[in-house]
């Protein structure tokens, strides 16, 4: 690994997030329960510096910004538990907001904290309707992970020029959107997100109601960003640090497989469960899944940051790698959970077992759309020739 900008290399912020290993698992029982992260967690995140690898290094960013380095520090805190590294991937990963607003406005929000948190929803969009200034904003923006421990909050709007009138157009005919920035006290959190999976990432939904937003506090990232930074010539989506959460609880499952089969002997066998072959050859199949998908995932980011460093864009070839790397790395997770679940027999089905809380969690996690299976469609036409629909 290179040495980070100001003076944080990103092998040693890895090794924070390995550092903070035991802290995480303490936290477990309380992050299910309470589904949300604990204050001191979050206290921990932010100590580590971790909320400011993808900052902008004009504001005061570490690690680089190489988008490796953020995946595996979400490996990392991910393979003890997914909610954690869920929240941290959103976490970390959204300061790059602070490229795409007015610079003096990001210069302010930083300068006040320079560990923001900034968490919200896209979807489903809220309304704006434009006013001298500024807008009025309502809306109820789900899927806001994190939305208890942060700073600041966003919600994705449709724009309106008046309360009569359709949502203005972009010339390709799509919706103009643009995100809006709240405090949490101009917020409703609503009790909302009870699932099965990831239930520690609090992903509720936010209300506004009537909410003035000053023009400085909204912002879109289909505008160009201000900082010459190589971060902000990758497309948005293309940054891959969600596949990080499937892959570290990929790599916990097969810890925590490995762990148990020194030790248990199945019903009705009188040898370990390391001796049999099934659970050998699934330990091993496991191992090589992991490993596929996580260098596919790397080579094609790292190929795409170089492009970045010499000033360039990465090229579409190089996009669409990144989105194939992407879904092929949360499938590849998702495989070797269940492989390693599997394995385990009836101990995996219990709650003080992490193979349960591993398996509910990866299969929520790759039901976010960056990677949802179907969308593979989306590389396989551009590999094809053919127009691509979504987030290429």
């Amino acid at each position: 690994m290179t040495h980070a900008r100001n003076g944080a290399s990103a092998d040693d912020l890895i090794a924070r997030a390995r550092a903070l290993a035991p802290l995480v698992r303490e936290s477990r029982a309380a992050i299910e329960r309470e589904r949300r992260l604990p204050d001191a967690l979050v206290r921990a995140f932010i100590a580590a510096g971790f909320m400011r690898v993808k900052l902008p290094v004009r504001l005061g960013g570490l690690g680089g910004g190489h988008p490796v380095t953020a995946i595996r520090i979400v490996e990392e805190v991910s393979r003890e538990d997914g909610a954690a590294g869920w929240n941290l991937c959103l976490g970390l990963g959204q300061a790059i907001y602070a490229g795409f607003m007015q610079e003096d406005t990001a210069r302010a929000i930083w300068a006040e904290d320079p560990d923001t948190i900034i968490a919200g929803g896209i979807n489903p969009p809220g309304r704006a309707v434009v006013q001298e200034g500024g807008y009025r904003v309502s809306g109820r923006f789900g899927f806001s992970s994190g939305c208890h421990q942060a700073t600041r909050l966003f919600g994705n709007c449709r724009i309106y020029d008046d309360e009569t009138a359709h949502s203005r157009r972009n010339p390709d005919g799509s919706p103009a959107m643009r995100f809006m920035l709240f405090r949490p006290e101009e917020c409703e959190i609503l009790d909302t997100w009870h699932t099965g999976g990831l239930r520690g990432t609090g992903s509720n939904d936010v209300a506004v109601r009537e909410r003035f937003v000053p023009e400085e506090l909204s912002f879109s990232v289909n505008d160009a960003a201000w900082p010459a930074d190589p971060l902000y010539r990758f497309p948005f989506y293309t940054q891959g640090s969600l596949a990080g959460v499937a892959l570290g609880l990929a790599r916990g499952a097969i810890d925590a497989l490995v762990e148990l089969a020194q030790a248990k002997t199945p019903a009705g066998q009188t040898s370990l469960l390391r001796e049999r072959a099934a659970v050998q050859a699934g330990v091993a199949r496991a191992e090589a899944l992991w490993r596929a998908g996580r260098a596919y995932l790397f080579e094609a980011l790292d190929g795409a940051w170089q492009t970045a460093l010499r000033g360039d864009r990465p090229t579409r070839e190089q996009r669409v790698q990144i989105r194939l790397a992407n879904l092929h790395a949360g499938e590849c997770a998702v495989q070797a959970v269940d492989l390693m679940y599997n394995a385990a027999g009836a101990t995996a089905i219990y709650e003080s077992s992490p193979l349960e809380r591993h398996f509910r969690d990866v299969h929520v996690a790759v039901q976010h759309f960056l990677l949802q299976g179907v969308q593979i469609e989306d590389p396989g036409r551009a590999l094809l020739g053919l127009p691509v629909r979504g987030p290429l």
